[in-house]
């Protein structure tokens, strides 16, 4: 197959990147100029160009049995009101320039697009699976507007899967990247409370996930890419510092927290427990459902 790549250069794009060309599918990747920087791999194209901006860019969309959308500017920032234009414009104008792109009849083509568990918006206990519906804070809004941008893919014929990622955990990036080091300096901890849910899952089974959803044809619509057991933070700083032979007794105020991140930080201080119902329904097997494992897999190994 041919898979073409917005958001390929990133955290997650990278490793699917790899993965497929191991799979011995051709990629290429739509990004800015990346020089030195760009991976030296066969079978990997990079094709220059901006998808938030139309131009000749869309016309290679056409030559590809499958697009994986991942494009969007990082949510981890103070949410000024130029950065949620940023966040949003990021989001909607590459998935609308990406649908426009499709050929007239592309029901051939599977068309993976990116969303986020923040879609359901902050919940206490309950368990949350695809059929709940979006939540009212401003992620939340953002997610749904993004979502509903791919599905205008299927008025083409294509096939959509909006894939509602949980916080992708590997290794050399994502959020533990930045959650390891304070670990180490004996400063890890839960944030707040630490009651809130943490939805996560491991990039290997984020990856095969891809991978299941490509050959089982028959699903569409919205997924949840997660791990089926999700954790609180309290218990995620736990069996960090337990790995890592670290206390995790150092709070992040909730009240700090906001003050340094304002409306962003609502989103660390509260959470969803997003439960992978569709993926365990078709029979898909995670290698690493249980938070310690995964871990222990990125970080001794």
């Amino acid at each position: 197959m041919n898979i073409f790549i917005t958001g390929g250069t990133g955290f997650v794009g990278t490793y699917l990147a790899k993965k497929f060309i191991s799979e011995g599918e051709k990629v290429t990747i739509l990004t800015q100029p990346l020089g030195d920087a760009a991976l030296k791999i066969i079978g990997l194209t990079y094709l220059a160009g901006n998808p938030t901006i139309k131009g000749k860019w869309q016309e290679s969309v056409k030559e590809h049995d499958v697009i994986i959308n991942l494009a969007g500017a990082s949510i981890f920032s103070r949410w000024t009101p130029e950065q949620k234009k940023i966040l949003r414009e990021s989001r909607i104008k590459t998935t609308r320039n990406l649908a426009a792109a499709l050929p007239d009849d592309a029901k051939n083509i599977t068309f993976f697009s990116t969303s986020a568990v923040g879609y359901y918006g902050f919940h206490e206990d309950e368990e949350l699976t695809e059929n709940m519906p979006a939540g009212d804070d401003f992620l939340a809004k953002l997610a749904d507007d993004w979502e509903k941008e791919a599905l205008c893919a299927q008025d083409k014929g294509a096939r959509v899967v909006i894939t509602r990622f949980g916080i992708v955990l590997g290794k050399n990036g994502g959020a533990l990247g930045q959650m390891i080091p304070l670990f180490k300096y004996f400063l890890g901890g839960p944030l707040g409370s630490g009651k809130q849910w943490f939805s996560w899952v491991h990039m290997h089974d984020l990856a095969e996930a891809f991978i299941f959803l490509l050959t089982h044809t028959e699903i569409k619509g919205a997924v949840n890419l997660c791990s089926p057991e999700p954790v609180r933070n309290v218990d995620l700083g736990r069996a960090i510092g337990k790995i890592l032979h670290r206390p995790s007794l150092m709070p992040a105020p909730g009240f700090m927290i906001k003050l340094i991140l304002g409306e962003f930080g609502s989103v660390l201080l509260k959470g969803q427990r997003v439960i992978p119902s569709r993926l365990l329904d078709e029979g898909f097997k995670f290698k690493y459902p249980n938070i310690e494992d995964a871990l222990k897999s990125i970080i001794f190994y």
